[in-house]
Parts: structure tokens; C-alpha cells; sequence
């Protein structure tokens, strides 16, 4: 029996997603990408900058947590095998072969910047279009990770075929379950806390596996279980309290700091909120939302599109904003907003009727009823 709550919290999760990348892209704080503020912190403070830091903490986690879940029940239903091809044709193929594609046109806005200022105005073309291929990745960050822990999920299964930690691991008690949360905090000190300039290392702290495959493997092994899902739907009221008071904590502690800088990341408070943010939604997803209707199931069917194609629509129509127009801040929070939520299905449901090209931007072999 499909569990509506998970498909639920996962297409929710995505527009949050979307949400944050309108916020994210002219934020003042010095976090990495975007286009940059409308002045500069602290003079100017550019509070709607708060949506970064309610989010940022919980919502790839999230993700991952929910995907860890799902590939226990698709592994209930497969062979490991079957459910391996499946996934590398789902999130490797967009995340390689599709950069040369579609998100090469993202890739053209984000080094814009760059080659207004001259710096790349010498390349030959093919050089340009392999670099703006690469530098298209932006959010497929997420669907290259996980492809890369499904693997890692395989060789742990190896070892575990018996499934007794996994039947040891739905014993867990609501004390254990919230005290999880320190490997959430292990799994941040993994960073590179003085990333180098001209190294990998950045690479290293926006990719985060070691962080990711944490939450991946809760969900696969702890979370994935009824008995721990009805165990937390039971308190989803103070977990959601406990998350609200965290991240006000948080937020009121650290505004202006750069919310994605390792060092704010491993602090004990971010971890804490971050969390108690996965718990409380999960609880209150399992309590509340656990049914579905037209629109839920829409949203089940295309979210994994809207999130691998909306990026074009913040980057482009972004940049040309505050490149090429006087418009004032909020204007442009307003039609980047309406954009994203209204471009990005209709690039998604044009694409997913070309056959190849489907095939190689979201990994659909037929169109989804």
C-alpha cells in the first residue's frame, strides 16, 4: 500500500526548494551562487533573507531521509539489481548526459557574470558549451549524490542480507530516534571547515556525501519502519513546537552570518533545529497529510521534473532582471515567485512529451499517466 505521506511531504519539500532558490538568488549574505543583494549587509538587511535560514538546515536532509525510505520499499518489491538500473537511469542520466541537453542554458547564465567582464570571451565555442554544461549542474547536485549512496546503499545491504541490524534499528524509541540527531551533527563535521581556494574542497562542502548518506541511511534503516513512523505521528504537536522554538533560536542568533558556511552548519543550534525540523515534519505528514486527491497526485508524478528543470527559469529570468531592468526589490521577488511556480511545469510537461529528450533530461523511458 503506498504511503501518500511520504509523496506528500517529497513534492512539498520540492516547491519549498523552488521557494528558497527565488530567496536565494539575490540573498546579501555571502552565500555562494546567485546574483547577489540589493546592497550590502548590514547596512542593508534584506530580512525576506530569513526564508534561507528556516529552510536551509532541514530541507535536503529531508530529502535524502524520504529517499532512504522509499528505496526500502522499492527493494521490498525488486531485485537489487532491477531497482539499481531503475535508479541509474532516473538520477545518473539527468545528472550527466543531461547537462549537455537542457541544463547547459543554465550553465550560460551562471557564468554570464564572468563572460560580460571579458573572462571567457577568447574560448572557442565547443569550450564554452562543455563549460557551461558543467557549470549547468546547480541543483543536480542532489540526484548525483544520491545515485552515488544508492551504490553504497548496495554494499551495505551485502553485509547486512539478513536484515538483522535493520530489525534491530525499528526497535527504536522515540529517545533514540530524536538522539539520532548527533550523527545529524557528526555528519556536518565532516566539512572542510577552512575550505581552500582553488581546490576541490568547496566541491567537497557542497556535495556533503558523508553528511547526506547519514539521513539517507536513517531513513533506509530506522524510518522506514511503521512502528517508528507511528511512534512519532503520536507527538508531531511538540516536535513541531520544538522545531518552531529551535529555528527562532537559531535565526534570531545568527542572522547575517552565511548560512551555508561549514563552520554555521556543524553549530550545535543548526543541527538541533535542522533535526527536529525532519522529525516534526515527517510526524506531521504521517498524522495529517497521510491521503491523497488530483493535485497531490500530480504533484507525486512531476515534482522530480520541476525540480530538475525549474533552475532555468530562476537563473535566466533572474539575472535579466536585475541585469537589464530598474525594477524595484520586490518586484522582482514577485515575478521570479510567479515564474518558477508557473515555467517550470510548463517546461516540464513540454519536455516530457519528446521522447529522446525526455529520456535524457528527467530519465523517462514513456510518458507518465
Amino acid at each position: 500500500m503506498r504511503k501518500h505521506w511520504i509523496d506528500n511531504l517529497r513534492w512539498v519539500t520540492v516547491l519549498l526548494v523552488l521557494f528558497y532558490h527565488v530567496i536565494y538568488f539575490y540573498n546579501n549574505k555571502g552565500v555562494f551562487g546567485g546574483i547577489g543583494g540589493f546592497g550590502e549587509f548590514p547596512q542593508v538587511k534584506q530580512y525576506q533573507d530569513i526564508v534561507m535560514y528556516i529552510l536551509y538546515p532541514f530541507f535536503m536532509p529531508l530529502l535524502f531521509i524520504l529517499a532512504g525510505i522509499s528505496a526500502r520499499y522499492a527493494l521490498e518489491k525488486k531485485s537489487a539489481g532491477e531497482w539499481f538500473r531503475a535508479r541509474t537511469r532516473k538520477l545518473l542520466v539527468p545528472g550527466t548526459i543531461g547537462l549537455f541537453v537542457f541544463h547547459w542554458m543554465v550553465g550560460y547564465f551562471n557564468t554570464a557574470v564572468a563572460a560580460k567582464a571579458g573572462t571567457f570571451g577568447e574560448m572557442p565555442a565547443v569550450a564554452k558549451f562543455i563549460m557551461w554544461s558543467i557549470s549547468g549542474t546547480g541543483p543536480l547536485w542532489f540526484i548525483q549524490v544520491l545515485w552515488l549512496l544508492c551504490l553504497v546503499l548496495l554494499l551495505i545491504r551485502a553485509i547486512d542480507s539478513k536484515d538483522k541490524f535493520y530489525n534491530l534499528c525499528g526497535k527504536a524509541n522515540l529517545v533514540v530516534v530524536i538522539l539520532l540527531g548527533v550523527l545529524f551533527w557528526a555528519g556536518e563535521q565532516t566539512l572542510i571547515k577552512n575550505p581552500r581556494p582553488e581546490s576541490a574542497d568547496g566541491l567537497w562542502n557542497l556535495y556533503k556525501p558523508l553528511f547526506y548518506l547519514i539521513p539517507f541511511l536513517l531513513g533506509y534503516f530506522v524510518f522506514a519502519h511503521e512502528q517508528v513512523q507511528e511512534k512519532l505521528a503520536k507527538i508531531w504537536i511538540p516536535l513541531l513546537v520544538a522545531a518552531v522554538a529551535a529555528g527562532t533560536a537559531l535565526i534570531i542568533t545568527t542572522f547575517g552570518q552565511d548560512n551555508t558556511s561549514p563552520q554555521y552548519l556543524g553549530s550545535p543550534l543548526n543541527c538541533i533545529y535542522g533535526w527536529l525540523a525532519c522529525l516534526a515534519l515527517m510526524a506531521w505528514f504521517k498524522a495529517k497529510f497521510d491521503y491523497t486527491g488530483k493535485f497531490a497526485g500530480y504533484m507525486t508524478r512531476s515534482s522530480f521534473g520541476l525540480y530538475i528543470v525549474h533552475y532555468l527559469v530562476i537563473a535566466s529570468l533572474g539575472y535579466m532582471m536585475k541585469q537589464y531592468t530598474q525594477l524595484p526589490p520586490w518586484a522582482m521577488y514577485v515575478i521570479l515567485a510567479v515564474a518558477v511556480f508557473t515555467l517550470s511545469p510548463l517546461i516540464y510537461e513540454i519536455i516530457r512529451r519528446i521522447p529522446l529528450v525526455r529520456w535524457c533530461v528527467f530519465g523517462e523511458k514513456k510518458v507518465k499517466a
